[in-house]
């Protein structure tokens, strides 16, 4: 079976390479030819936009500084004196990073105090820019002063500067847009803006196409203004030493440049073939040209007889593995069935066998595998469903069973401690009962009084408790809540209440009692459960503190009012503040009382719309604060 397969695979491949193979070499061939075409024409276009780039970013440049001389010229004109042109000319330079220089040159004696020559110049230093009057020298020869007279009109010039009027200058060729100006329609000076050639030369050429490209720029005459060799900078012309017999395309490249045309032409430069492509520069009569060897052009095309052998290599490679793979793929599902088959035997019922895209034997049978494979998995999930569903139910019960566990302990602990919460006030009652009935009228009156007292008290907390047990429940919660929400309860009253009530649980503890309301002052909610959070949290400040410090004060708020109850002592551990107002917890089992007062104060509030908070940043002992609204 393995050696039918083997060989029907080699047949089918030999036959699809005895068909593919011309037809790869003919077209490798035919490519090579047209290759030196198609990447000169590349090249052509490759080195025509990096040209136009540049010529965007020289236009930048030279735009900058045209922009910057006429926005500031007029102010020279408005207002001549040296102050001013000391000023613009040092603005000009500060406010454009590509202008290097700019000086502002008055005809002779217009400021006589500085005799016949007055000129302002800034120039830009590596670290600073220096503004200074030039020391007197014959400027009004000079190209940059004398062209723009003569014209009478704004115009681009570029001299040498010979460095002989101050050491601030820039050093070679400069560029400069010149503009005259006019003081009451009469010639009084030209204002220059700079730049340094050297440092354009070198933006210029920071961007090119090939490694060995370069720039040359010419001015209308043909005098280099840009190029690589320095030595040819303004002292040659394009047409320098050239014989036009032996060179009539460099002849050809000059005189359509310093004609201000734009193209592209093959020339011989330095004996290497190269591509020049040129335009002339907007605004000026100078041409930017871009001038790309052959060599480093065509250099893919030299190496490309190497690719060819290579691309002849793999293409034999790749078409050979190609017609394995398409011979090959056509008993590969099987494989892959057995493989999942096997998997599937295993245990894995999780394994997705795919649909066949081919409608044959093979693939049919592919597609039967994959939907008994679904069937079989979808069975297993079911199972594996029910399983988890059951494992879920267990436990719950167990969470269940462990919950009613915690509610019968729970359920214990509250009724012993209710228990003897009760037991100990009506024991104390039923004791002293019966001393009063067992010594009636023979114990002094003061003896019976503190007892009646005594029984009073106890008979009181009894009934707190009581109080506190129907509170807790969801019927005491919300019956006389829900019946009366709305009564009209004065915050002054309820408060001496509630002080009143402490006093008589407590007669020896004074409870400071202040307010910033008037005594008419009421708010609309239930009088009853205001009263027992008063009295709660009230009585909790009287039996925990030390005694020394108790107040009660009515504040307002913008929206709402105010109890606030302190007092001093060891106050509440961070620890239980969460815990104080959960029902039926103690912070010490053996305190007296069911663990009711604050949660229910806390339920009451909430139910009036309000809230009790502790405060924690009160360190003296306990701070609460209910606030209703008002």
């Amino acid at each position: 079976m393995i050696n039918i397969r083997h060989n029907l695979s080699m047949k089918l491949c030999l036959g699809i390479l005895l068909m593919t193979v011309p037809i790869f070499l003919i077209s490798l061939g035919v490519f090579y030819q047209q290759s030196r075409n198609i990447l000169l024409h590349e090249a052509m276009i490759r080195v025509n936009g990096t040209l136009n780039t540049m010529m965007q970013r020289i236009v930048l440049h030279l735009t900058t500084v045209e922009v910057a001389t006429n926005s500031n010229s007029w102010i020279v004109e408005e207002q001549l004196d040296p102050d001013t042109m000391l000023t613009v000319s040092h603005r000009v330079v500060q406010l454009n990073s590509y202008i290097d220089g700019c000086s502002i040159s008055t005809e002779p004696d217009v400021f006589p105090k500085f005799g016949r020559y007055f000129s302002a110049y800034t120039v830009r230093e590596p670290d600073t820019i220096t503004t200074v009057i030039e020391e007197e020298y014959e400027y009004f020869s000079k190209v940059w002063y004398k062209k723009p007279r003569m014209q009478d009109e704004p115009c681009w010039v570029v001299y040498f500067d010979e460095s002989d009027s101050l050491e601030l200058t820039l050093d070679g060729m400069i560029a400069s847009y010149s503009k005259p100006l006019y003081k009451e329609n009469k010639f009084v000076g030209i204002i220059s803006t700079d730049l340094a050639l050297l440092h354009f030369s070198k933006v210029i050429s920071a961007e090119k196409p090939y490694p060995n490209a370069y720039y040359m720029m010419i001015d209308e005459e043909g005098h280099y203004l840009i190029h690589p060799d320095s030595t040819c900078l303004f002292t040659k012309t394009i047409f320098t030493d050239i014989d036009p017999k032996l060179h009539p395309d460099i002849v050809a490249l000059g005189h359509e440049m310093t004609a201000g045309k734009r193209g592209n032409m093959h020339v011989n430069i330095d004996n290497q073939p190269c591509l020049a492509c040129y335009q002339p520069v907007p605004g000026t009569k100078w041409c930017l040209a871009l001038i790309c060897p052959d060599k480093d052009i065509l250099q893919a095309y030299y190496k490309l007889a190497f690719i060819i052998i290579a691309l002849i290599v793999i293409g034999l490679i790749v078409i050979f593995a190609f017609c394995y793979r398409v011979t090959s793929s056509a008993i590969k599902p099987i494989g892959k069935l057995a493989e999942m088959t096997q998997q599937i035997g295993e245990g894995n019922y999780d394994q997705t066998i795919a649909r066949s895209k081919h409608k044959n034997a093979i693939g049919e049978l592919q597609d039967n595998f994959a939907v008994m494979q679904e069937s079989l998995a979808r069975h297993v999930n079911d199972i594996r469903q029910g399983n988890d569903e059951a494992q879920r139910h267990n436990e719950e019960l167990v969470e269940a069973t462990r919950l009613a566990e915690e509610a019968s302990r729970q359920k214990a602990v509250f009724i012993q401690n209710i228990s003897h919460q009760i037991r100990t006030p009506l024991n104390i009652i039923m004791g002293f009962a019966q001393v009063l009935r067992g010594s009636f009228g023979q114990m002094p009156e003061e003896e019976a009084r503190n007892l009646t007292g005594l029984m009073d008290h106890n008979a009181k907390t009894l009934s707190r408790m009581v109080m506190m047990l129907f509170d807790s429940s969801e019927y005491g919660i919300t019956k006389d809540l829900i019946s009366n929400k709305n009564e009209v309860v004065s915050c002054n009253e309820v408060a001496r209440e509630g002080i009143e009530h402490s006093n008589g649980h407590f007669p020896e503890l004074p409870i400071e009692f202040m307010t910033e309301v008037t005594d008419d002052f009421c708010i609309h909610t239930n009088r009853l459960y205001l009263m027992h959070s008063i009295r709660e949290i009230l009585y909790n400040s009287a039996k925990y503190s030390d005694g020394n410090h108790i107040s009660l004060r009515v504040t307002l708020t913008a929206s709402t009012v105010r109890f606030i109850f302190e007092d001093t002592g060891p106050g509440i551990d961070k620890a239980y503040h969460k815990m104080i107002y959960e029902p039926f917890t103690k912070i010490n089992d053996l305190s007296e009382g069911l663990g009711l007062g604050l949660p229910l104060s806390k339920r009451h509030i909430s139910n009036l719309g309000g809230e009790l908070t502790l405060d924690e940043t009160y360190t003296e002992g306990c701070r609460f604060i209910i606030e209703l609204p008002r």
